[in-house]
């Protein structure tokens, strides 16, 4: 008798203990947080040349690049920025790297994106090679500066900054064209101002055509950059007070693969820049003379290859930091 009443009790008592926890409200878990507005770009690059608007920034040697990009939501359609990016060079100054710092703003507008921002190019270290007046009074540097061994000149500081304005329009997921506006009121602090235009298009292959998550593209570019005379650090007999630098067209193709955080770029680049003109603007320390290369603004006679037909093989990786998280 008392086994049942025992049993009995402990029933009800389960019973009841189920009838309370169903009248109990059911609390639904708390929603995530929302993302964070901020987040960090990460770079970095292996090149077999480091090659700029057509011209090499490293004498055709291989290259490194790493760079952190700081950007900040404001909202789905508008992303504020700023980064700073080194790349390895060999610039006739003998500056010990650049250092990209930039900042700006992108907002988006459907399948239109834009991009406005200030880019300062800095040349650290570098070094004054021309007569030892002009060296202290417009280089920047000790009296005792000389020419370089093949007669260019150049001044330690190449430091500069451009701003720009950048457009692309997304058709679909397979195709992108776009172009931007650069501009500098000294270009590589020559004095000579500079705005650079530049078109470009790439078209993308379909994420089935090829296996385990390789993407493919096809891109090509095409720039325009009008330039100015310098100042009389760059002057030539015929042109006492600056020379009027060489404006000149280049343009890139190439082909791309990705995989994951990872892009292989073999791109091919040119200019119409004569050798001649090449010297002049970039002031080629390996830069050798030719007779034909002899002209008003290049009495030196250097012929520089550095803006010549250039193959490029780029190994690099893209990411950010929420994504590794």
């Amino acid at each position: 008798m008392k086994g049942i009443v025992f049993s009995f009790l402990v029933a009800a008592s389960l019973a009841s203990s189920a009838a309370i926890a169903a009248d109990m409200e059911v609390k639904a878990p708390p929603p995530p947080p929302p993302p964070s507005p901020w987040d960090i770009a990460i770079t970095g690059a292996l090149m077999s040349d480091y090659n700029f608007r057509g011209i090499t920034q490293s004498n055709h040697q291989p290259s490194t690049q790493f760079g952190v990009e700081p950007r900040y939501n404001f909202s789905k359609d508008w992303q504020g920025y700023f980064g700073v990016s080194g790349e390895s060079i060999d610039f006739p100054n003998r500056a010990a790297a650049e250092i990209d710092l930039y900042g700006g703003i992108r907002p988006t507008f459907d399948k239109l994106g834009l991009d406005f921002g200030v880019w300062y190019y800095l040349y650290p270290d570098g070094q004054c090679f021309n007569t030892s007046v002009l060296c202290s009074s417009l280089g920047g540097a000790p009296a005792t500066a000389l020419s370089l061994p093949n007669g260019n000149t150049i001044k330690e500081d190449l430091s500069f900054v451009e701003g720009y304005g950048k457009a692309t329009y997304t058709v679909n997921d397979n195709f992108n064209f776009g172009g931007s506006i650069w501009g500098s009121p000294s270009v590589l602090n020559s004095g000579a101002p500079g705005i650079y235009y530049t078109g470009n298009v790439t078209l993308i292959a379909p994420s089935t055509l090829l296996p385990n998550g390789i993407g493919a593209s096809i891109s090509a570019d095409v720039g325009w950059w009008q330039l100015g005379t310098t100042d009389a650090f760059y002057g030539t007999p015929a042109f006492p007070s600056g020379v009027p630098l060489p404006s000149y067209l280049n343009w890139d193709a190439g082909l791309s693969f990705t995989w994951k955080i990872f892009t292989l770029d073999l791109r091919y680049y040119q200019t119409n820049l004569t050798k001649a003109q090449c010297n002049v603007f970039t002031g080629d320390q390996t830069a050798a003379f030719s007779a034909g290369a002899v002209t008003a603004i290049n009495p030196t006679g250097n012929a520089s290859d550095w803006c010549g037909a250039d193959f490029v093989a780029k190994l690099s990786i893209a990411t950010t930091l929420s994504a590794l998280k």
